[in-house]
């Protein structure tokens, strides 16, 4: 046999295959991204570590194998979710905030394995990687948005940057857009992390380090363009007054249902003080009142002394009250999660009325109650399952067109750009966060803020208990108020109409990059093939 074809036949030694790193050190760096996450997150708001974070499991996974990956990215994910959901835990005991935690985790995972699978494409196309690694964060969360059971959004990269120049490219492509640019500054420090690592094992160049400069100019320079985004009203419009009214509740719990009598009460009884401050000349007249999700959870269409109450409120303040109630039926024991429009004089407009779209499985509603019961019992504890609405919530009230949605729906692209298509001049966020903590308020709060600024318009939170505040198209943060406390704030605010970009573009840039991840993996498979036919795939022993 001739010398060179023999040698050609011969695999090749696996310490010539490009190395991941060792297993201790990618385990230290998967558990560091998810708490670097975390932190990017309110309450504590660090928002540069959001791409920190994104590097740290881009480097982890790098050349592992796909197992290793999605067990590096499980252990991201759990570093990060379980303290963040940690709020879910606080009145229903362990075992939701456990499985919400791992089911999260999971998602987390599969990015991971998509990563290390990916990999052969990231070091074919080295200047490829940043880029490969944002739209795979795209994809994974929409992904996460979506299933099971209609998804659960919170935790995307995009709800990190409250006070981020990046924020501002939500204006252009809604939370999609902000994700990728966060995990593309995390790519381009992964590289160059990366590239580091390598001149320092001996890798050289005319120019070594150049690289390494021009990765790391591009991690900065990302969040400098989202400098250059105008945002604001998309269009002005008139300006009216509007009041918020923070009830509060005697006492926080699962139990404020059993409280419900004392929360509409807290909520008519602030809303008359409003009134005499109005009277007095010490407050302005409001056009508007809104109370929170579950200030009524006494049918108010039904109890008569619970419509009387609110009559009361609305005729001495003498403005509309946006009232968030709890209504029985369509069907014997079903409830609704509505926003409804109570005027004064008149009571109830049934044609304004808004029935949340997008109740919470297990929550609200228990999807397969019988096989979900075999894990739990408490999922007893919801007696009437919430049914779900079709329209969306664009509620017409005198001065105003209000684009309402309730409490995590806030969290779904689609449920609130529904609204500003449909003509809404200032969004509305009513929730009721009593069975919840500041943490979880404030994480809502930020997901207020990147709406505004996504459709250009006025946004306000009504909370139960707090926090409740207004927001400019901007996303600036106007009279937030505390958590567990009574409050009443009343603002102008300038309606808006017209439609940014975002709007106006919708799922399509978020449709796009998940394309272009479906793609990347694609070119990856491609890729591996090759080396099979070429000779042993170029990955460690180890992971």
């Amino acid at each position: 046999m001739d010398s060179s074809r023999a040698h050609a036949g011969r695999v090749r030694p696996h310490t010539d295959a490009p190395r991941a790193l060792p297993l201790r050190t990618a385990i230290a760096l998967a558990v560091a991204a998810g708490l670097a996450l975390l932190l990017a997150f309110p309450p504590y708001g660090l928002w540069p570590l959001a791409p920190v974070g994104v590097a740290l499991l881009a480097a982890a996974v790098h050349r592992r194998r796909i197992r290793a990956g999605a067990g590096l990215g499980f252990l991201t994910g759990v570093a990060l979710f379980a303290p963040m959901l940690s709020w879910t835990n606080l009145h229903t005991g362990y075992l939701p905030w456990v499985l919400l935690s791992l089911l999260q985790a999971g998602y987390v995972a599969l990015l991971g394995a998509a990563a290390a699978y990916a990999s052969p494409l990231a070091d074919r196309f080295r200047a490829a990687w940043p880029a490969l690694t944002a739209v795979l964060w795209v994809g994974q969360e929409a992904l996460r948005d979506r299933t099971p059971f209609g998804g659960f959004p919170w935790g995307r990269l995009a709800f990190s940057q409250e006070d981020s120049p990046l924020l501002r490219l939500a204006a252009l492509g809604g939370a999609p857009l902000v994700t990728f640019a966060v995990a593309l500054t995390g790519g381009f420090l992964a590289a160059a992390a990366w590239r580091t690592g390598e001149l320092r094992g001996g890798a050289g160049g005319a120019r070594p380090w150049a690289p390494v400069a021009g990765l790391t100019a591009a991690a900065l320079a990302v969040p400098g363009i989202g400098l250059l985004v105008p945002v604001g009203a998309a269009r002005p419009g008139a300006a009216v007054t509007v009041a918020i009214v923070q009830g509060n509740v005697p006492r926080l719990g699962l139990d404020f249902n059993a409280q419900r009598q004392a929360v509409l009460n807290n909520h008519v009884d602030a809303t008359v003080d409003l009134a005499r401050q109005v009277a007095a000349g010490t407050q302005r007249r409001p056009d508007l009142v809104v109370w929170p999700e579950n200030s009524s959870d006494i049918d108010p269409l039904r109890d008569a002394s619970a419509g009387a109450r609110i009559s009361e409120a609305a005729d001495a303040i003498d403005a509309p009250i946006l009232v968030g109630a709890v209504l029985r039926g369509p069907g014997e024991g079903q409830v609704r999660n509505a926003g409804l429009i109570w005027n004064p004089r008149t009571g109830p407009d049934l044609a304004q009325l808004y029935t949340k779209r997008h109740p919470v499985p297990f929550a609200e509603y228990v999807p397969m109650r019988d096989i979900a019961r075999m894990v739990s019992k408490e999922v007893d504890r919801v007696r009437a399952d919430f049914v779900p609405g079709t329209e969306p919530g664009v509620l017409r009230t005198g001065p105003a067109v209000l684009g309402d949605v309730i409490c995590f729906e806030v969290a779904y692209d689609e449920v609130v750009r529904d609204t500003v298509t449909g003509g809404a001049q200032l969004l509305v966020v009513q929730t009721n966060n009593a069975t919840f903590d500041v943490a979880e308020a404030r994480q809502q709060l930020a997901m207020v803020r990147l709406r505004a600024v996504e459709h250009g318009r006025p946004a306000l939170m009504a909370s139960t208990v707090g926090v409740s505040g207004f927001v400019a198209p901007d996303g600036r943060v106007s009279d937030a108020t505390g958590f567990n406390t009574r409050a009443v704030v009343v603002r102008e605010v300038r309606l808006a109409d017209g439609r940014t970009l975002a709007t106006r573009v919708g799922l399509w840039p978020e449709a796009v990059l998940t394309a272009l991840a479906a793609a990347a993996l694609a070119g990856a498979t491609v890729l591996r093939r090759r080396r099979f036919t070429d000779g042993p795939q170029e990955q460690p022993r180890t992971g």
